[in-house]
């Protein structure tokens, strides 16, 4: 199929897209890497009258330190993400998340800022985002907004972005000392999506306690979320097996989780539970290799 028509605008700065977006209002969606707004558009699962492309505004590809923060444009793309030696060195959770998106065509496409707006289920960036309790920024016509990633996901495709507000910027700050971090899903063979996903953080203290836990899953239930419990369980304490495996098994405790023909809601609570007890092992075992 191809998609209804709609007038095509192709804005070369912020300012200029601001602009259409405040002219054309709720008639208008903005496109970044396109993986996921394109096939809605062709299979007429949703319409559009005027398509504006965020493509040719380079301002917003970049990867930086600032403030002591390290600062990720909205259109910085998962390949960038993915081979950045700074997000390697600093960051290597955010790294290691785009690794993980789909193929090499999505991954040179598609875009930070694109998939966290999108906000589906099955996205592996929320994971991640949610533990490393990032900063994600915003601009429209009457000023600026810093919103918390916990506070940035709203439900199944929805964010609490506004409908005047363009996604402009991803802050998270630099891994601290004996910190480790790990991202593990089970992919849905034909799509690559996360049937689960769990990104995991883990700090240790000089006893090797664990001094911070966060814990961040995907495609469990309408939208990304901590899982708090197995958070405040673990901290404080030494990260041996039983431990873990008890901490692991309260990750969607108060949770809905969800169901489809190729997962289950049961199967996809169980799964949430057996990665995040992988995570966070592995996530353990990087923080005592990383003094």
């Amino acid at each position: 199929m191809i998609p209804a028509e709609f007038e095509y605008d192709a804005p070369t700065s912020l300012d200029e897209a601001l602009a259409l977006l405040g002219r054309h209002g709720d008639n208008a969606k903005l496109l970044a890497g396109g993986h996921s707004l394109l096939p809605a558009l062709k299979l007429r699962l949703s319409s559009v009258g005027h398509l504006i492309d965020l493509g040719r505004i380079t301002d917003l590809a970049y990867i930086r330190e600032e403030g002591g923060n390290l600062c990720l444009g909205a259109l910085t793309t998962h390949y960038q993400v993915e081979s950045s030696p700074v997000l390697q060195q600093q960051c290597p959770l955010l790294a290691e998340c785009a690794a993980r998106i789909g193929d090499v065509q999505v991954r040179n496409r598609g875009t930070l800022g694109g998939s966290l707006a999108h906000a589906d289920p099955a996205a592996d960036y929320p994971a991640a985002i949610l533990a490393l309790e990032a900063e994600i920024q915003t601009v429209r016509a009457g000023g600026k907004r810093s919103l918390k990633a916990e506070d940035f996901f709203v439900d199944l495709l929805t964010t609490a972005l506004q409908p005047s507000e363009i996604l402009t910027e991803v802050r998270v700050a630099p891994c601290a000392a004996r910190t480790g971090s790990a991202y593990l899903k089970m992919p849905q063979p034909a799509s690559g999506f996360a049937v689960v996903g769990v990104a995991a953080v883990v700090t240790l203290d000089a006893k090797g306690h664990c001094a911070r836990v966060r814990v961040g899953i995907t495609g469990a239930a309408n939208t990304a979320f901590r899982a708090r419990d197995t958070e405040a369980l673990l901290t404080g304490k030494l990260p041996d097996d039983g431990t873990l495996a008890q901490a692991a098994a309260q990750a969607t405790k108060g949770i809905e989780t969800t169901g489809d023909i190729f997962a289950p809601a049961e199967y996809r609570a169980h799964l949430a539970r057996v990665y995040t007890k992988r995570a966070l092992v592995t996530a353990v075992e990087r923080a005592k290799a990383h003094p």
